[in-house]
Protein backbone atom coordinates (compact mmCIF):
# COMPACT_ATOMS: atom_id res chain seq x y z
CA UNK A 1 0.00 0.00 0.00
CA UNK A 2 1.22 3.47 -0.90
CA UNK A 3 1.02 6.13 1.79
CA UNK A 4 1.44 9.15 -0.41
CA UNK A 5 1.49 11.70 2.40
CA UNK A 6 4.78 10.32 3.64
CA UNK A 7 6.26 9.28 0.29
CA UNK A 8 5.88 12.47 -1.66
CA UNK A 9 5.71 14.86 1.30
CA UNK A 10 3.54 17.43 -0.45
CA UNK A 11 1.23 17.98 2.53
CA UNK A 12 -2.30 17.77 1.01
CA UNK A 13 -5.15 19.63 2.65
CA UNK A 14 -6.20 18.32 6.06
CA UNK A 15 -9.10 15.94 6.07
CA UNK A 16 -11.20 18.24 8.20
CA UNK A 17 -11.01 20.90 5.52
CA UNK A 18 -11.95 18.59 2.66
CA UNK A 19 -15.13 19.52 0.79
CA UNK A 20 -16.87 18.24 -2.31
CA UNK A 21 -15.20 19.70 -5.39
CA UNK A 22 -16.90 19.94 -8.74
CA UNK A 23 -15.06 19.70 -12.03
CA UNK A 24 -16.54 23.08 -12.97
CA UNK A 25 -14.67 24.91 -10.19
CA UNK A 26 -12.66 27.63 -11.96
CA UNK A 27 -8.91 27.14 -11.68
CA UNK A 28 -6.07 28.89 -13.51
CA UNK A 29 -4.75 26.85 -16.42
CA UNK A 30 -1.35 25.34 -15.58
CA UNK A 31 1.36 25.27 -18.29
CA UNK A 32 1.37 21.45 -18.14
CA UNK A 33 -2.15 21.38 -19.59
CA UNK A 34 -0.77 22.11 -23.04
CA UNK A 35 1.30 18.94 -22.72
CA UNK A 36 -1.76 17.03 -21.53
CA UNK A 37 -3.63 18.03 -24.69
CA UNK A 38 -0.77 16.71 -26.83
CA UNK A 39 -0.77 13.43 -24.89
CA UNK A 40 -4.54 13.13 -25.28
CA UNK A 41 -4.24 13.51 -29.05
CA UNK A 42 -1.26 11.14 -29.31
CA UNK A 43 -2.98 8.32 -27.41
CA UNK A 44 -6.38 8.84 -28.98
CA UNK A 45 -8.09 5.58 -29.95
CA UNK A 46 -8.77 5.84 -33.69
CA UNK A 47 -9.33 2.18 -34.65
CA UNK A 48 -12.86 1.65 -36.06
CA UNK A 49 -13.76 -0.94 -33.41
CA UNK A 50 -12.02 0.91 -30.61
CA UNK A 51 -13.45 2.26 -27.38
CA UNK A 52 -12.43 5.44 -25.57
CA UNK A 53 -14.76 6.39 -22.75
CA UNK A 54 -14.48 8.48 -19.60
CA UNK A 55 -17.77 8.51 -17.75
CA UNK A 56 -19.56 8.10 -14.44
CA UNK A 57 -21.18 4.78 -13.56
CA UNK A 58 -23.43 3.92 -10.61
CA UNK A 59 -21.52 1.48 -8.41
CA UNK A 60 -22.44 0.67 -4.84
CA UNK A 61 -25.13 3.32 -4.83
CA UNK A 62 -22.83 6.21 -5.77
CA UNK A 63 -21.42 7.69 -8.97
CA UNK A 64 -17.85 6.64 -9.72
CA UNK A 65 -15.57 7.75 -12.55
CA UNK A 66 -14.67 5.00 -15.01
CA UNK A 67 -12.25 4.92 -17.94
CA UNK A 68 -12.54 2.27 -20.68
CA UNK A 69 -9.98 2.27 -23.49
CA UNK A 70 -8.98 -0.23 -26.16
CA UNK A 71 -8.28 -0.65 -29.86
CA UNK A 72 -10.90 -3.38 -30.35
CA UNK A 73 -13.98 -3.71 -28.15
CA UNK A 74 -13.99 -7.48 -28.75
CA UNK A 75 -10.61 -7.88 -27.04
CA UNK A 76 -10.54 -9.34 -23.52
CA UNK A 77 -11.31 -6.87 -20.75
CA UNK A 78 -8.62 -6.06 -18.18
CA UNK A 79 -9.98 -4.42 -15.01
CA UNK A 80 -7.25 -2.50 -13.16
CA UNK A 81 -7.89 -2.12 -9.40
CA UNK A 82 -5.73 0.71 -8.14
CA UNK A 83 -3.85 0.82 -4.86
CA UNK A 84 -3.49 3.23 -2.02
CA UNK A 85 -6.06 3.04 -0.59
CA UNK A 86 -6.87 6.18 -2.55
CA UNK A 87 -3.78 6.23 -4.81
CA UNK A 88 -5.57 6.48 -8.14
CA UNK A 89 -3.85 5.06 -11.23
CA UNK A 90 -5.97 6.72 -13.90
CA UNK A 91 -4.11 10.08 -14.00
CA UNK A 92 -0.74 8.33 -14.38
CA UNK A 93 -1.76 5.49 -16.67
CA UNK A 94 -1.09 7.42 -19.89
CA UNK A 95 2.58 6.69 -19.13
CA UNK A 96 2.34 2.89 -19.04
CA UNK A 97 -1.01 1.48 -20.20
CA UNK A 98 -1.44 2.75 -23.78
CA UNK A 99 0.32 -0.34 -25.27
CA UNK A 100 -1.95 -2.62 -23.22
CA UNK A 101 -4.90 -1.19 -25.13
CA UNK A 102 -3.90 -2.96 -28.35
CA UNK A 103 -4.65 -6.35 -26.77
CA UNK A 104 -7.11 -5.56 -23.97
CA UNK A 105 -9.96 -3.21 -23.27
CA UNK A 106 -8.49 -1.59 -20.17
CA UNK A 107 -10.96 -0.45 -17.52
CA UNK A 108 -9.99 1.67 -14.54
CA UNK A 109 -12.11 3.37 -11.94
CA UNK A 110 -11.43 5.83 -9.17
CA UNK A 111 -12.63 3.91 -6.14
CA UNK A 112 -15.07 5.11 -3.52
CA UNK A 113 -13.39 7.95 -1.64
CA UNK A 114 -10.60 8.40 -4.20
CA UNK A 115 -9.67 10.75 -7.04
CA UNK A 116 -12.45 12.08 -9.25
CA UNK A 117 -15.00 9.88 -7.46
CA UNK A 118 -14.23 11.59 -4.16
CA UNK A 119 -14.80 14.97 -5.79
CA UNK A 120 -18.36 14.24 -6.91
CA UNK A 121 -19.63 12.68 -3.68
CA UNK A 122 -20.27 14.18 -0.25
CA UNK A 123 -17.45 12.95 2.05
CA UNK A 124 -19.79 12.97 5.05
CA UNK A 125 -22.12 10.58 3.24
CA UNK A 126 -19.31 8.35 1.99
CA UNK A 127 -17.35 8.12 5.27
CA UNK A 128 -19.54 5.46 6.94
CA UNK A 129 -19.23 3.27 3.83
CA UNK A 130 -15.42 3.31 3.75
CA UNK A 131 -14.91 -0.33 4.73
CA UNK A 132 -12.99 -3.18 3.15
CA UNK A 133 -16.19 -5.12 2.61
CA UNK A 134 -17.90 -2.23 0.81
CA UNK A 135 -14.90 -1.65 -1.48
CA UNK A 136 -14.81 -5.37 -2.25
CA UNK A 137 -18.52 -5.24 -3.12
CA UNK A 138 -17.78 -2.27 -5.40
CA UNK A 139 -15.08 -4.30 -7.16
CA UNK A 140 -17.54 -7.15 -7.71
CA UNK A 141 -20.05 -4.68 -9.20
CA UNK A 142 -17.35 -3.34 -11.49
CA UNK A 143 -16.71 -6.88 -12.75
CA UNK A 144 -20.42 -7.32 -13.43
CA UNK A 145 -20.59 -3.94 -15.20
CA UNK A 146 -17.55 -4.73 -17.37
CA UNK A 147 -18.90 -8.15 -18.38
CA UNK A 148 -22.32 -6.72 -19.26
CA UNK A 149 -21.03 -3.59 -21.00
CA UNK A 150 -18.60 -5.45 -23.25
CA UNK A 151 -20.62 -8.67 -23.57
CA UNK A 152 -17.97 -10.91 -22.10
CA UNK A 153 -18.45 -13.88 -19.81
CA UNK A 154 -15.06 -13.48 -18.12
CA UNK A 155 -12.49 -10.74 -17.70
CA UNK A 156 -8.94 -10.33 -16.42
CA UNK A 157 -8.53 -8.58 -13.06
CA UNK A 158 -5.27 -6.85 -12.12
CA UNK A 159 -4.92 -5.68 -8.54
CA UNK A 160 -2.02 -3.44 -7.52
CA UNK A 161 -0.94 -2.90 -3.90
CA UNK A 162 -4.13 -2.23 -1.89
CA UNK A 163 -5.94 -3.23 -5.07
CA UNK A 164 -4.27 -6.64 -4.78
CA UNK A 165 -6.14 -7.20 -1.52
CA UNK A 166 -9.42 -6.51 -3.33
CA UNK A 167 -8.28 -8.47 -6.39
CA UNK A 168 -7.49 -11.59 -4.39
CA UNK A 169 -10.91 -11.35 -2.77
CA UNK A 170 -12.43 -11.25 -6.26
CA UNK A 171 -10.41 -14.29 -7.32
CA UNK A 172 -11.71 -16.24 -4.34
CA UNK A 173 -15.33 -15.08 -4.46
CA UNK A 174 -15.91 -14.88 -8.23
CA UNK A 175 -13.45 -17.21 -10.00
CA UNK A 176 -16.06 -18.06 -12.64
CA UNK A 177 -15.96 -14.43 -13.82
CA UNK A 178 -12.16 -14.28 -14.21
CA UNK A 179 -9.92 -15.51 -17.03
CA UNK A 180 -7.11 -14.95 -14.53
CA UNK A 181 -6.18 -12.79 -11.56
CA UNK A 182 -2.94 -10.78 -11.76
CA UNK A 183 -1.43 -9.65 -8.47
CA UNK A 184 1.08 -6.78 -8.59
CA UNK A 185 2.67 -5.72 -5.31
CA UNK A 186 0.53 -8.50 -3.84
CA UNK A 187 -0.52 -8.13 -0.22
CA UNK A 188 -0.23 -11.45 1.63
CA UNK A 189 0.75 -11.10 5.30
CA UNK A 190 0.32 -7.38 5.97
CA UNK A 191 1.78 -7.16 9.50
CA UNK A 192 4.85 -9.23 8.57
CA UNK A 193 5.36 -7.15 5.43
CA UNK A 194 5.33 -4.01 7.57
CA UNK A 195 7.99 -5.45 9.87
CA UNK A 196 10.15 -6.36 6.87
CA UNK A 197 9.75 -2.85 5.48
CA UNK A 198 10.83 -1.24 8.75
CA UNK A 199 13.88 -3.51 8.97
CA UNK A 200 14.86 -2.67 5.39
CA UNK A 201 14.54 1.08 5.99
CA UNK A 202 16.55 0.89 9.22
CA UNK A 203 19.31 -1.18 7.59
CA UNK A 204 19.62 1.34 4.77
CA UNK A 205 19.57 4.30 7.16
CA UNK A 206 22.38 2.76 9.21
CA UNK A 207 24.35 1.99 6.07
CA UNK A 208 23.99 5.63 5.00
CA UNK A 209 24.76 6.96 8.47
CA UNK A 210 21.50 8.93 8.39
CA UNK A 211 20.99 9.95 12.02
CA UNK A 212 17.62 11.59 11.34
CA UNK A 213 16.24 8.49 9.66
CA UNK A 214 17.56 6.21 12.42
CA UNK A 215 15.99 8.40 15.09
CA UNK A 216 12.68 8.54 13.23
CA UNK A 217 12.54 4.77 12.79
CA UNK A 218 13.58 4.11 16.38
CA UNK A 219 10.77 6.39 17.53
CA UNK A 220 8.18 3.93 16.18
CA UNK A 221 9.90 0.73 17.36
CA UNK A 222 8.84 -1.97 17.92
CA UNK A 223 6.98 -1.36 14.67
CA UNK A 224 4.02 -3.58 13.78
CA UNK A 225 4.71 -5.84 16.76
CA UNK A 226 2.38 -8.86 16.91
CA UNK A 227 -0.94 -7.79 18.36
CA UNK A 228 -0.05 -4.10 18.08
CA UNK A 229 -0.94 -2.70 14.64
CA UNK A 230 0.87 0.57 13.97
CA UNK A 231 -1.08 3.84 14.07
CA UNK A 232 -1.29 5.93 10.93
CA UNK A 233 1.45 8.34 12.04
CA UNK A 234 3.89 5.45 12.50
CA UNK A 235 2.99 4.03 9.08
CA UNK A 236 3.79 7.39 7.49
CA UNK A 237 7.16 7.47 9.24
CA UNK A 238 8.05 3.97 8.04
CA UNK A 239 6.89 4.73 4.49
CA UNK A 240 8.84 7.98 4.33
CA UNK A 241 12.18 6.27 4.80
CA UNK A 242 11.25 3.10 2.95
CA UNK A 243 10.51 5.23 -0.12
CA UNK A 244 13.67 7.28 0.33
CA UNK A 245 15.82 4.15 0.19
CA UNK A 246 14.23 2.50 -2.85
CA UNK A 247 11.51 0.30 -1.42
CA UNK A 248 8.84 1.82 -3.70
CA UNK A 249 10.82 2.69 -6.84
CA UNK A 250 14.06 0.75 -7.12
CA UNK A 251 16.26 3.50 -8.51
CA UNK A 252 14.42 6.75 -7.99
CA UNK A 253 12.35 8.56 -5.40
CA UNK A 254 8.56 8.62 -5.80
CA UNK A 255 8.23 12.37 -6.32
CA UNK A 256 8.47 12.04 -10.11
CA UNK A 257 4.90 10.69 -10.06
CA UNK A 258 3.63 14.23 -9.56
CA UNK A 259 4.97 15.21 -12.97
CA UNK A 260 3.07 12.36 -14.63
CA UNK A 261 -0.12 13.39 -12.83
CA UNK A 262 0.17 17.02 -13.94
CA UNK A 263 0.25 15.86 -17.55
CA UNK A 264 -2.83 13.66 -17.20
CA UNK A 265 -5.32 13.97 -20.06
CA UNK A 266 -8.01 12.35 -17.87
CA UNK A 267 -8.19 15.07 -15.22
CA UNK A 268 -9.07 18.75 -15.60
CA UNK A 269 -7.04 21.51 -13.98
CA UNK A 270 -9.73 21.86 -11.31
CA UNK A 271 -9.59 18.15 -10.55
CA UNK A 272 -5.80 18.11 -10.43
CA UNK A 273 -5.90 20.87 -7.82
CA UNK A 274 -7.71 18.48 -5.48
CA UNK A 275 -6.47 15.10 -6.67
CA UNK A 276 -4.85 14.08 -3.39
CA UNK A 277 -7.75 15.06 -1.11
CA UNK A 278 -9.32 11.66 -1.65
CA UNK A 279 -6.00 9.95 -0.97
CA UNK A 280 -5.90 11.51 2.50
CA UNK A 281 -9.55 10.64 3.07
CA UNK A 282 -9.09 7.01 2.02
CA UNK A 283 -5.92 6.53 4.05
CA UNK A 284 -7.59 7.95 7.13
CA UNK A 285 -10.39 5.40 6.87
CA UNK A 286 -8.71 2.32 5.42
CA UNK A 287 -4.90 2.23 5.43
CA UNK A 288 -4.23 0.89 8.94
CA UNK A 289 -7.00 -1.70 8.61
CA UNK A 290 -5.76 -2.84 5.20
CA UNK A 291 -2.22 -3.30 6.47
CA UNK A 292 -3.48 -5.49 9.30
CA UNK A 293 -4.86 -8.08 6.85
CA UNK A 294 -3.19 -11.49 6.63
CA UNK A 295 -4.14 -13.47 3.52
CA UNK A 296 -1.21 -15.88 3.67
CA UNK A 297 -3.51 -18.69 4.78
CA UNK A 298 -5.25 -18.77 1.40
CA UNK A 299 -4.14 -22.06 -0.11
CA UNK A 300 -6.07 -22.41 -3.35
CA UNK A 301 -7.86 -20.49 -6.08
CA UNK A 302 -10.30 -21.78 -8.67
CA UNK A 303 -9.01 -19.47 -11.43
CA UNK A 304 -5.53 -19.01 -12.93
CA UNK A 305 -3.26 -16.52 -11.18
CA UNK A 306 -0.16 -14.58 -12.16
CA UNK A 307 2.14 -12.82 -9.70
CA UNK A 308 4.18 -9.84 -10.91
CA UNK A 309 6.85 -9.15 -8.29
CA UNK A 310 9.40 -6.35 -8.11
CA UNK A 311 12.69 -7.70 -6.84
CA UNK A 312 13.18 -4.68 -4.56
CA UNK A 313 9.60 -4.27 -3.35
CA UNK A 314 9.68 -3.55 0.37
CA UNK A 315 6.52 -1.47 0.33
CA UNK A 316 4.50 -4.70 0.09
CA UNK A 317 7.13 -7.36 0.53
CA UNK A 318 7.66 -9.36 -2.66
CA UNK A 319 9.58 -12.21 -1.01
CA UNK A 320 6.61 -12.91 1.26
CA UNK A 321 4.29 -12.83 -1.76
CA UNK A 322 6.51 -15.21 -3.75
CA UNK A 323 6.74 -17.68 -0.84
CA UNK A 324 2.96 -17.67 -0.52
CA UNK A 325 2.53 -18.04 -4.29
CA UNK A 326 4.79 -21.10 -4.32
CA UNK A 327 2.37 -22.83 -1.94
CA UNK A 328 -0.79 -21.69 -3.72
CA UNK A 329 -2.77 -24.22 -5.75
CA UNK A 330 -4.52 -22.90 -8.88
CA UNK A 331 -5.55 -24.22 -12.31
CA UNK A 332 -2.53 -22.41 -13.74
CA UNK A 333 0.11 -20.12 -12.22
CA UNK A 334 2.76 -17.79 -13.56
CA UNK A 335 5.40 -15.84 -11.62
CA UNK A 336 7.30 -12.97 -13.21
CA UNK A 337 10.12 -11.23 -11.37
CA UNK A 338 10.96 -7.67 -12.40
CA UNK A 339 14.65 -7.40 -11.63
CA UNK A 340 14.89 -3.61 -11.91
CA UNK A 341 11.69 -2.75 -10.05
CA UNK A 342 10.35 -2.34 -6.57
CA UNK A 343 6.64 -1.71 -5.94
CA UNK A 344 5.79 -0.12 -9.30
CA UNK A 345 6.95 -2.42 -12.13
CA UNK A 346 4.44 -0.99 -14.62
CA UNK A 347 6.28 2.34 -14.27
CA UNK A 348 9.78 0.96 -13.87
CA UNK A 349 9.81 -1.75 -16.58
CA UNK A 350 6.80 -1.01 -18.81
CA UNK A 351 8.01 -3.10 -21.76
CA UNK A 352 8.56 -6.21 -19.67
CA UNK A 353 5.25 -5.58 -17.92
CA UNK A 354 3.39 -5.64 -21.24
CA UNK A 355 5.18 -8.84 -22.27
CA UNK A 356 4.14 -10.45 -18.98
CA UNK A 357 0.52 -9.39 -19.49
CA UNK A 358 0.50 -11.02 -22.92
CA UNK A 359 1.85 -14.25 -21.41
CA UNK A 360 -1.01 -14.21 -18.92
CA UNK A 361 -3.46 -13.72 -21.75
CA UNK A 362 -2.07 -16.84 -23.44
CA UNK A 363 -2.07 -18.71 -20.13
CA UNK A 364 -5.77 -18.04 -19.69
CA UNK A 365 -6.52 -19.11 -23.26
CA UNK A 366 -5.00 -22.51 -22.51
CA UNK A 367 -7.18 -23.23 -19.46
Amino acid sequence: MIARRSLLALGPAALAAATTVRATTPEPEAPERAGAKIIAQARKIVAPRGVERLQTVKIGGIDVWVSARGADRTNPVLLFIHGGPGFVSMPMSWWFSRPWEDDFTVIQWDQRGAGKTYMINDPARIAPTMTLDRLAADAAEMIDWACAEFRQRKIFVLGHSFGSYLGLRMARAHPQRLHAYIGVGQLTNGPESERHGWAFAMAQARKAGNAAAIADLNSIAPYSAPGHPPPLKAIYTQRRWLGTYGGVFAYRTPDFVDGLVKLSPDYTSAELAHIWDGNDFSEEHLLATALSQDQSGIGALACPMALFAGRYDYNVNSDLAAAWFARLKAPAKQLTWFENSAHMPMFEEPGRFLAALLRVRRLAEQT
